[in-house]
């Protein structure tokens, strides 16, 4: 029995080892079925849609006639060719034309900071330069078949008027610096006050200054600080006011509300804010010769080659070096006036004896030539041959507006006292 049961068993592994190798083949195709695509389906699901995409255009060349505009403005110590090549011009013949044509030697001339435009080609090749010259006309320089052009507009100047208004709280510069005001009309504001105003004594804090001036524009930017046509100064409560008129077709003057002229005969300073460092008196310590002795004069401190003005019209009657003035200039006004100029560096170019001068003219500079110990000006004022303190004596009034004259001065200026009138109240409400 065993023997059989062994060849059944061996009968039955060997059925199962059929039936399992006889499906692969089933299971191969079914598998293979399962992973066609199933294209009916799909085509019925979605719709195909073919369209045409435009791809990017191509960069195209900067074109033949493609130009460029550059700024650039100039610079201390630029040449010709230094600008040019800042403004990317590569013409050796534009060069040749700004460095040596007469034209254009005002382009040669340009102040530091002045600004030029230009127009290029693609090659550098330069079409056409503009800019103003220092006399603020418009030069236009372009090209021309082979070479250049020059084409010149005038400047179209025009007035234009401002107001501004100022405290003093440390000086008459800082105050005006603070309130917009250019330095040129702040030292206008001073010589129409300074024969009333000492501005090296007399300014106290919280005095106020309102101003009516012009602006010269040339096409269209500022160009110079013009007249003040009205001004108002408060000093230590006081009110002081003056207006411009003019006294012929060429020529005018300021003047007070009732017609007085504000400039005094004499002006209070020879030199523009600078500090009185030494007074009039008549026993000084003085610091070089180590001695007390008098001190006939005013010290003005101030910077080595200052400007010294005359301060009234008059006449030469010396000019050089003398003892302890060193350089000196000595004027006589009037026939009665004397001023003494001292420790000068140098004097005006072609100053000499018997020359006429005007009020306000520069006639030496500071130095510290003679018995100085340091840069300043040594300032007399004599009277009949008689030196008096030149900060307290009374100065003689100018020239007051004649009668012809009169009414049309008060009918000329009572809108510009109207305006300053409506400023001051303004200013006042707005430190109320």
């Amino acid at each position: 029995m065993l023997p059989q049961n062994t060849l059944s068993h061996a009968h039955k592994m060997k059925v199962r080892w059929f039936v399992t190798l006889s499906t692969l083949p089933l299971l191969g195709v079914v598998t293979a079925f399962g992973i066609m695509p199933q294209n009916d389906v799909l085509t019925n699901a979605q719709t195909i849609i073919v369209q045409d995409i435009a791809l990017p255009a191509e960069a195209q060349p900067a074109s033949s006639t493609t130009t460029f505009w550059r700024n650039e403005r100039v610079q201390r110590g630029d040449t010709v060719v230094d600008l040019l090549r800042r403004l990317n011009v590569e013409d050796a013949a534009a060069s040749n034309y700004l460095r040596q044509d007469r034209s254009v030697a005002s382009f040669r001339q340009l102040g530091v900071n002045k600004e030029v435009q230009a127009e290029t080609a693609i090659d550098g090749s330069l079409l056409a330069l503009r800019y103003l010259d220092n006399s603020g006309n418009q030069i236009i320089v372009s090209r021309n078949g082979d070479g250049f052009k020059t084409d010149i507009k005038p400047a179209q100047a025009e007035q234009r008027t401002f107001v501004r208004t100022g405290v003093i709280q440390t000086s008459l510069f800082a105050a005006s610096d603070e309130a917009g005001l250019p330095d040129a009309a702040a030292n206008q504001l001073s010589e129409i006050f300074g024969g009333d105003i000492d501005f090296h004594r007399d300014l106290r804090k919280g005095d106020k200054f309102s101003v009516i001036y012009e602006m010269t524009y040339i096409n269209g930017e500022a160009a110079r600080t013009g007249r003040i046509l009205a001004a108002e100064f408060v000093n230590n409560t006081r009110v002081y006011r003056a207006v411009y008129f003019k006294t012929s077709e060429h020529s005018g003057d300021y003047f007070s509300p009732e017609g007085k002229s504000m400039q005094k005969a004499f002006l209070r300073s020879p030199i523009e804010f600078s500090r009185v460092s030494s007074g009039f008196s008549r026993s000084r310590f003085h610091p070089v010769l180590n001695k007390w002795r008098a001190h006939k004069g005013v010290d003005y401190a101030a910077p080595i080659g200052t400007n010294v003005r005359a301060t009234a019209d008059g006449v030469v009657t010396f000019v050089g070096k003398q003892g302890g003035y060193g350089n000196v200039v000595m004027l006589s006004h009037q026939g009665r006036y004397q001023t003494v100029y001292g420790h000068l560096s140098r004097f005006a170019s072609g100053l000499r004896n018997g020359q006429r001068v005007s009020q306000g003219q520069a006639i030496g500079h500071v130095g510290k030539t003679g018995l100085a110990s340091g840069p300043h000006l040594h300032y007399e004022f004599k009277i009949n041959g008689v030196q008096l303190d030149p900060l307290k004596v009374a100065l003689p009034d100018g020239k007051p507006i004649n009668e012809t004259q009169k009414q049309a001065f008060l009918n000329a200026s009572e809108e510009m006292h109207i305006r300053l009138s409506l400023l001051h109240n303004t200013r006042l409400a707005k430190l109320d």
